[in-house]
């Protein structure tokens, strides 16, 4: 008796019978082959050169991006850059290639300045008011400290989209404010503006700037910046406009300052007694020459933000700033005064205004923008034609 087990395999292992058709077909031609050819097989060469072709295009991923979109714009529209973008791409990354002679002087017309609220249209205007009011543009070197520094390169970008052909370098802030954090560590009425503290301390942090101009970045530049470079300071580290608008005494009670004159001996402190009707300086342009720094001033501000306690007073942010400057620093003539522009015959006779279009202002609560109805119309004039497709709101 045959087992089930057996029948079954066999069952499934039994070839199909050919039919006649086919028997005749193999008889007559032979049995039955696929047309298909084998695969090529390529010469060694061009293995190399597609294996060489795949590093190429690798490689060319880290080559700098040639185009620029900006994220918020809906349309998704993509700006070239300029040729110029890739030599310059060393200066958002924090090196310098400035070329300085031995006593520091590149001839360059360098231009620095403070931002503690990013407002990419202030530096915008600012930059392209300079240049065109500059017979040498190409001199002007703009240094730019803003809140994010070299990590911000999507601002740089939108910088050198407007003004290709510019010198502009973005800076950190980190380093001047570790340095002024340092410096006040434990002095009592120590809390400063660092963008009023900063032209005097960046100087010591960025060595190669022996000669600038620190120019705040709500300023219009109407004049020929290079004009201002070519001031000889002699033994003065600053030079700066007055505004006689305001008076010393104005910001500080005139007694008490005639009695710290009298009882304190200090480089800081005055010789003479302080004349109560002086004219005040105008910190928002200034002339440095650093090399002619005593290296105290900082410490003379803290001193006088402690003596007159600055902390429990409204109104005398700058007081501690005058008083340290007082008699140490070189006059410049009225046209270098930054003015309000209520009127046209101020306009034409100026060299420097205020801004006069909306800000942002920042908050722990983030970044808010001035209503622009509430503001004039000149800074219009020096915002470049492309500035509001590239800078966004």
């Amino acid at each position: 008796m045959s087992s089930p087990f057996y029948s079954t395999t066999a069952t499934h292992h039994r070839r199909k019978p050919q039919s006649i058709k086919e028997q005749v077909i193999t008889s007559v031609c032979g049995p039955i082959q696929l047309d298909i050819d084998p695969g090529p097989n390529p010469r060694p060469v061009f293995k190399v050169l597609a294996f060489g072709s795949i590093i190429l295009l690798l490689f060319l991923q880290f080559l700098p991006a040639t185009h620029f979109r900006h994220p918020s714009d809906r349309l998704r529209n993509w700006f070239p850059f300029p040729p110029t973008l890739i030599k310059d791409r060393a200066f958002v990354e924090g090196s310098s290639s400035l070329k300085t002679e031995k006593d520091g002087n590149d001839g360059m017309v360098h231009i620095v300045s403070w931002m503690d609220c990013l407002d990419l249209r202030l530096l915008a205007v600012l930059a392209n008011s300079t240049l065109s009011s500059s017979r040498s543009s190409e001199m002007i070197f703009f240094h730019f400290f803003i809140p994010n520094g070299i990590e911000d390169t999507v601002s740089y970008f939108k910088l050198k989209v407007l003004f290709p052909h510019s010198n502009i370098k973005i800076h950190g802030q980190e380093e001047v404010k570790e340095a002024v954090n340092t410096a006040i560590s434990g002095v009592e009425y120590s809390e400063l503006s660092f963008e009023k503290v900063a032209p005097f301390v960046i100087p010591k942090v960025h060595q190669y700037l022996k000669k600038f101009i620190y120019v705040s970045p709500s300023v219009i530049m109407t004049g020929r910046v290079e004009e201002l470079i070519g001031i000889e300071l002699s033994n003065y580290a600053v030079a700066a406009a007055e505004n006689c608008d305001k008076k010393l005494s104005n910001l500080v009670n005139t007694d008490v300052l005639d009695a710290i004159q009298r009882s304190v001996s200090k480089p800081w402190v005055s010789e003479t007694p302080y004349a109560k009707n002086s004219c005040v300086p105008d910190l928002n342009v200034l002339l440095i020459n650093a090399r002619k720094f005593e290296g105290d001033f900082l410490q003379a501000v803290l001193w006088w933000r402690k003596v007159l306690n600055q902390s429990e007073r409204n109104g005398t942010e700058n007081t501690a700033f005058v008083l340290a400057l007082y008699n140490r620093y070189l006059k410049l003539s009225d046209p270098w005064l930054v003015r309000e522009v209520p009127s046209l015959e101020i306009i034409n006779s100026s060299i420097l205004i205020n801004y006069d279009g909306p800000k942002r202002v920042c908050s722990k609560f983030g970044t808010d923008k001035v209503g622009e109805a509430d503001h004039g119309k000149i800074w219009r004039g020096y915002l470049p034609p492309l500035a509001d497709r590239i800078l966004g709101d």
